[in-house]
C-alpha cells in the first residue's frame, strides 16, 4: 500500500515540483520514498525533470529495499510505480519462471511488473486479484498505461494540459505539477458536492485534474502525446458456490509480512469475515471497534461479544468527543471536499489502529452486495413511477431535508432520484445557496456500467459505480493511509461478487437483509446477530456544530462567496447556518458539509497559490 505520482512533460520541470509531488504522499508511504527521472529521450539521467515516476511506501509485503518502487524490469526498459494489494498470483509467478523470467523480490509488484513483460496490459488486467492503481512506463513501446482496480479500492487521478500528462494518488499529489493558471476550482464540481457530498468521478474540484473510474483503465501515446481510456471490466456471472469465495477471499487476504488485524464492529458483515479467521493459522488475529460513550450508537458491547465467543482480543477504542484540535488535520487528509460524517471517527480509528497493527480486514461492501441500506428498500416502494417523469418547478427554498424533496424526485428519472435518499442538500437547497448559478444537472452520479432489469440490481449497479467507490471505499483508503495503516476489504472481491450475482434475487435479497450469509457466521456468535438493527457509525453532530464548530460559523458565508468566485451567496449561506441555530437540527450534515467545504476550499486555495498566502 503505497502513495504514488508521476509526470510525462514536454516543458521543464523543477525538481521542487517533483520533490512538493511526492512530499504529498508522504503519509501514506511512511516507509520509504524514491524519485525516477528520465530526460526526454528517456535515458535515465541525474537530476532530469522532464519526465518522473514518483514512489511513498508503506511495505507490507518483503519489506526489504529490493522491493522498493519505482520498480524497472532487468532491462530498465519498463517500470511501475504501483499502489495496492494484489493477491493469489503464486501459480502465475510459477508460469513466469518456467517461461524465463526471474524473480529479485518475493513483492506483488515485481510480479505485476513481469507479467506485463510477459503477457501485456489486456491479460495482466484480467488476471489481477485485489486492489490496485498503477503505472507502467513501457519504454519499448513509448507508451505509458494507468489502471484502477474493478471496485475501486484505490485511487488514481490524473491530468492532461497541452500533452502534458501528471498523475497521482491524491489530488494534492498532481496539483503541484499544473501551472499556476491552470489551478481553478470547477463549479460543476462545487455543486456536485453539494448535492452528493462528495464529487462523484470523474470530476474532482479542480478543472484540470480528473479521476479515474474504477475498473478502467489509460494508455497514454508518448509520441502524440494523446490519452485514451476505456473500461476492461465486466462482471460475468459465475455459477459456482459463494462460501468457498467468501472464505478463499478472506484467507487470501491474510498474507501480509507485517501485523494484521480486523475491524470489528456489532454488524453481520465484520463478523463474517471474524468467522472465516477463526481457524487463522499462528496468533489470534487482534480485533479492535470504535466506542462512543453514552450513544445510542455505539456497537463496542456487541463486537466485544462477537470477539469473545470466537476467542479473539478486542480492544475498544474511544473516539473523541472534541474533534477542535483536529479538524483541519482531517479535512486535510481527505485530500478535497468531502462530508461523510463517519470519516471523523473512522479516522480516529485508524490513528489508534495503526499503532498495534499496519493491516486490517474490513467489512466494507457487504451492504452493496446484499441490499442491506434502508433507503434500496424505501427507493423500491417508489418503483411504481420507474417510467414516470414530470416536468415540475423547483423553486429554491431553505428548508429540511425532506420537505421539498418530492418535487424533485419527480422531475428526475425513477434510477436517478435514488441519490436523493442520501444527497447532501436538496435541488431547492442548492438552488437557495447558489442563486445565479444554474444547476447543469440534479444528479452527477455515473450511469451503471452494466446493463440490469431487476429493480433492486438496478439501484446496486448505481451504488457500484458511485457510492461503494467514490464514497465507502474512497473514505477507508483516505482515512487508514493517513495514518500508514493498509485496509483490505474482502467483501468486494470480484469474484465473491461474480459469483453472488449468480444466487436468485429472493434469496440474495431479503429482510432483514444478509441473511444468505448466516452459513457464513460461526455457530457460536449471538443468534440474533442477522437481526440487530443497522446502527452506522455517526458521530455527534449536534455537540460538534455547538462547540468544537462554533467558531467556525461567524463569516462562515463571505469565506465561501470568495473561494468560490462567487457561486454561493453570502447572505444565503449566513441564512443557512442561521436556521440550524436557530433550532432546525434537521440541518447539521448540511450546515457541516459547509464547514468542510469552506476549510477544504481555504487548505486547496492556499496550495494552489502559495504566493498570495
Amino acid at each position: 500500500m503505497c502513495g504514488i505520482a508521476g509526470f510525462f512533460s514536454q516543458r521543464p520541470v523543477s525538481s521542487d515540483i517533483s520533490s512538493a509531488m511526492l512530499a504529498a504522499l508522504s503519509a501514506r508511504g511512511p516507509d520509504a520514498q524514491h524519485a525516477s527521472t528520465w530526460n526526454a529521450a528517456f535515458d535515465p539521467c541525474e537530476g532530469a525533470a522532464e519526465n518522473a515516476l514518483l514512489h511513498a511506501r508503506l511495505s507490507i509485503i518483503d519489506p526489504r529495499p529490493q522491493a522498493d518502487q519505482p520498480m524497472p524490469n532487468s532491462r530498465a526498459d519498463i517500470w511501475i510505480c504501483y499502489n495496492g494489494e494484489v493477491y493469489d498470483w503464486s501459480e502465475q509467478r510459477q508460469e513466469l519462471e518456467r517461461d524465463g523470467y526471474q524473480f529479485r523480490t518475493h513483492s506483488d509488484t515485481e510480479f505485476i511488473l513481469l507479467a506485463y513483460e510477459a503477457w501485456g496490459i489486456d491479460r495482466l488486467l484480467s488476471t489481477l486479484r485485489g486492489m490496485f492503481a498503477f503505472a507502467i512506463l513501457d519504454l519499448r513501446h513509448g507508451k505509458v498505461h494507468l489502471a484502477r482496480d474493478r471496485m475501486g479500492e484505490k485511487p488514481m487521478l490524473y491530468s492532461l494540459i497541452d500533452g502534458n500528462l501528471a498523475f497521482g494518488s491524491l489530488v494534492r499529489s498532481i496539483l503541484p505539477f499544473l501551472p499556476t493558471t491552470q489551478r481553478t476550482f470547477n463549479p460543476e464540481a462545487i455543486d456536485a458536492y453539494l448535492a452528493h457530498r462528495y464529487i462523484p468521478a470523474p470530476r474532482t474540484i479542480f478543472k484540470n485534474i480528473s479521476r479515474l473510474e474504477n475498473g478502467h483503465c489509460l494508455e497514454f501515446d508518448l509520441k502524440t502525446r494523446t490519452l485514451s481510456k476505456r473500461r476492461y471490466w465486466q462482471p460475468q456471472t459465475e455459477q459456482q458456490p459463494w462460501l468457498p469465495a467468501l472464505q478463499h477471499a478472506v484467507t487470501m487476504r491474510t498474507v501480509a509480512d507485517r501485523p494484521l488485524g480486523v475491524l470489528l464492529s456489532g454488524g453481520v458483515d465484520s463478523a463474517v469475515i471474524a468467522s472465516s479467521l477463526v481457524n487463522h493459522p499462528g496468533a489470534a488475529v487482534p480485533t479492535f471497534t470504535a466506542t462512543f460513550p453514552g450513544s445510542s450508537l455505539d456497537e463496542s458491547s456487541d463486537a466485544a461479544a462477537t470477539a469473545s465467543a470466537l476467542a479473539f482480543s478486542n480492544q475498544a477504542v474511544e473516539i473523541p468527543s472534541s474533534i477542535a484540535a483536529d479538524f483541519e488535520r482531517i479535512i486535510a487528509d481527505l485530500d478535497q471536499p468531502f462530508a461523510d460524517p463517519s470519516c471523523f471517527p473512522t479516522w480516529y480509528l485508524a490513528r489508534e489502529v495503526s499503532r498495534h497493527v499496519k493491516v486490517v480486514l474490513v467489512g466494507d461492501g457487504g451492504d452493496e452486495l446484499l441490499a442491506g441500506y434502508k433507503r434500496t428498500a424505501k427507493h423500491l416502494r417508489t418503483g411504481w413511477r420507474r417510467h414516470l417523469t414530470l416536468p415540475l418547478r423547483i423553486r429554491p427554498a431553505l428548508s429540511g431535508k425532506g420537505r421539498g424533496k418530492w418535487i424533485s424526485e419527480l422531475s428526475m428519472s425513477w434510477l436517478e432520484s435514488y441519490s436523493l435518499r442520501f444527497s447532501g442538500l436538496t435541488p431547492a437547497q442548492r438552488m437557495f445557496l447558489q442563486p445565479g448559478h444554474a444547476l447543469s444537472r440534479l444528479c452527477y452520479w455515473r450511469a451503471p456500467d452494466w446493463k440490469e432489469t431487476a429493480p433492486v440490481s438496478q439501484l446496486l449497479a448505481v451504488d457500484f459505480a458511485n457510492y461503494l467507490p467514490e464514497y465507502i471505499l474512497q473514505k477507508s483508503d483516505l482515512c487508514t493511509m493517513a495514518h500508514g495503516l493498509e485496509a483490505r476489504a474482502p467483501l468486494v472481491d470480484h469474484h465473491l461478487f461474480q459469483r453472488l450475482m449468480a444466487v436468485a434475487p429472493v434469496k440474495r435479497y431479503t429482510r432483514p437483509a444478509k441473511q444468505l450469509l448466516a452459513p457464513a457466521l460461526d455457530p457460536r456468535l449471538p443468534p440474533d446477530l442477522l437481526h440487530r438493527k443497522k446502527r452506522g457509525f455517526s458521530p455527534p453532530l449536534s455537540h460538534w456544530l455547538h462547540h468544537d464548530l462554533a467558531h467556525r460559523l461567524p463569516g462562515l458565508g463571505s469565506r465561501l462567496t470568495a473561494l468560490t468566485q462567487g457561486q454561493l451567496n453570502e447572505q444565503a449561506v449566513n441564512d443557512f447556518a442561521g436556521a440550524y441555530l436557530n433550532g432546525e437540527e434537521s440541518l447539521a450534515e448540511q450546515v457541516l458539509q459547509l464547514l468542510i467545504l469552506d476549510v477544504s476550499l481555504s487548505q486547496l486555495n492556499a496550495l494552489a497559490h502559495p504566493d498570495t498566502h
